[in-house]
């Protein structure tokens, strides 16, 4: 069984941005500046955006940390964006989610100029991703994509089930898996909240990328020998035994399935220090399209 290793990856992906980003450096080109705006004091966020600058810090990028408070209106923070897509200093900014509810989350990410959206959530990035052509990828998917190459798991001809259908991860993902590549060309199904009997479509396949949010939802039962399992679930489950008052699951029943799988991502320890690598990944490109 082969564990999927996404922090030490994550570490190997950073090193090698960083000696691109040393190279522009002694060429007097622009170092790479990335902001993230953070709204309110969700513990959850302001942990994932603190890791999000160190690993900047890291590797020689700039950042920004832009906290508001979460009283602040929806105009407000709209002429925030604004000043961010007019900031030639930016090579690429995030808005992290989810936003206060006062804030319709649709309005502002549209606001966003696609050529900082390093988060690759604006429809116009996403559109060029469903259509093959250069954009930014949501950097969740495109840390499993980066994954699956470096461990070179065969992909092509193989029956892959996702489940999930968000934005985010799960819809994206699907896409990916599918088009043409040396890790796509996978015959995709997705799975949701209504699918029915999910037990048939998981048994038959080969390769399982669960990003459903409840934790341990997938058995050992429920796929086959071989399987590879990516899991994207990351839930905060209650331990009082613990010294944090809570531990980290995932989607999977990971001792179980591992047993079963041919490979496997850890929770934590996966797909998590890819989605902040990719991040970065794509902060350096935005720097690279606008030399």
């Amino acid at each position: 069984m082969i564990v999927l290793d996404g922090k030490k990856t994550a570490i190997a992906l950073k090193e090698e941005i960083k000696l691109t980003v040393d190279k522009r450096i002694n060429n007097g080109k622009k170092i790479p500046h990335l902001a993230a705006v953070i709204v309110g004091n969700d513990g959850a966020s302001l942990t994932y955006v603190g890791s999000k600058v160190r690993s900047c810090e890291q590797i020689g990028i700039k950042s920004t940390l832009i906290h508001l408070e979460d009283i602040i209106s929806e105009n407000e923070l709209l002429k925030k964006i604004t000043q961010l897509n007019n900031d030639d200093s930016l090579d690429g900014y995030i808005v992290q989610l989810p936003l206060p509810k006062h804030i319709n989350e649709e309005k502002i990410l549209l606001a966003i100029d696609p050529r900082k959206d390093v988060d690759g959530f604006h429809p116009s990035n996403f559109g060029r991703m469903a259509l093959e052509m250069n954009s930014f990828i949501p950097a969740t998917p495109y840390g499993i994509m980066e994954l699956l190459k470096r461990y070179k798991i065969e992909t092509s001809g193989k029956n892959c089930v996702v489940i999930g259908r968000s934005h985010i991860v799960g819809r994206p993902i699907s896409i990916l898996m599918s088009q043409k590549g040396p890790y796509g060309n996978a015959t995709v199904t997705v799975a949701h909240s209504r699918t029915e009997n999910i037990e048939a479509l998981t048994r038959t396949a080969d390769i399982i990328i669960s990003a459903l949010g409840i934790p341990e939802f997938l058995k050992a039962d429920m796929v086959k020998q071989d399987v590879v399992i990516i899991d994207v679930g990351i839930t905060r489950v209650l331990d009082t035994s613990h010294p944090k008052g809570y531990i980290i699951k995932g989607d999977v029943a990971y001792e179980e399935v591992a047993r079963k799988a041919y490979a496997i991502t850890p929770v934590p320890g996966g797909v998590g220090p890819m989605t902040i690598a990719m991040l970065l990944k794509n902060t350096l490109l935005a720097c690279e399209r606008r030399d």
